[in-house]
């Protein structure tokens, strides 16, 4: 059975519809009076744990704020689309996720989230990381996506897996995080496969 071809790329500077919409959520350009929600969970050790920054003073995700407000358009690869999340019903934001335009040559692209854990177990987080794999294999006809995590982090691990994207590669001690090596596991979906979950 031939596989479809994938669409093709949108021309460049492009930026979403916004907001993308999912059944419950809106994922719209931070703006600076998203500063204390975000600020809410930045600060909290037990989120930034597995990431790559944090905890973050007040002046830290003032910065992170800022710079999550001008993120709104990809131009080229390697730019990056920074949305906060909010519960469309309540007006509530629960976080925020990232898409990275990591290749437009390649198809390649990225996705990473960070959640309030106040809102956890209601399944934002999924919900929202699949309207990214949307927009990278819809909108931008993406051949592949791709998320990287700490390998200790089981909880976003199954979060992917709940997704449908497959694990591909463990890296053994790579970074230096918090006083300790630690892992990085690699999680991927390819375009095909994308088409075949959504049937």
């Amino acid at each position: 059975m031939p596989i479809p071809s994938e669409p093709p790329a949108p021309p460049l500077p492009y930026t979403p519809d916004y907001p993308i919409r999912t059944a419950r959520l809106d994922l719209r350009p931070v703006t600076a009076d998203d500063f204390a929600a975000i600020h809410t969970y930045q600060r909290r050790p037990e989120v930034c744990r597995y990431l790559y920054w944090g905890p973050l003073d007040e002046a830290g995700s003032r910065d992170s704020v800022a710079a999550k407000t001008t993120r709104t358009t990809l131009r080229d690869s390697g730019d990056v689309l920074q949305l906060a999340v909010v519960v469309r019903e309540t007006g509530t934001l629960v976080g925020d996720v990232t898409f990275v335009y990591t290749s437009r040559e390649h198809r390649q692209g990225g996705i990473g989230y960070v959640f309030n854990p106040e809102h956890s177990g209601r399944g934002y987080a999924t919900e929202a990381s699949r309207a990214l794999l949307e927009l990278g294999f819809e909108e931008l006809g993406l051949h592949r996506v791709q998320a990287e995590l700490d390998g200790r982090n089981t909880a976003s691990a199954r979060l992917l897996e709940r997704l449908g994207m497959r694990r591909e590669g463990h890296l053994r001690e790579n970074e230096f995080l918090d006083g300790e090596w630690t892992d990085e596991v690699v999680y991927a979906m390819l375009a095909r496969e994308w088409r075949a979950q959504r049937g």
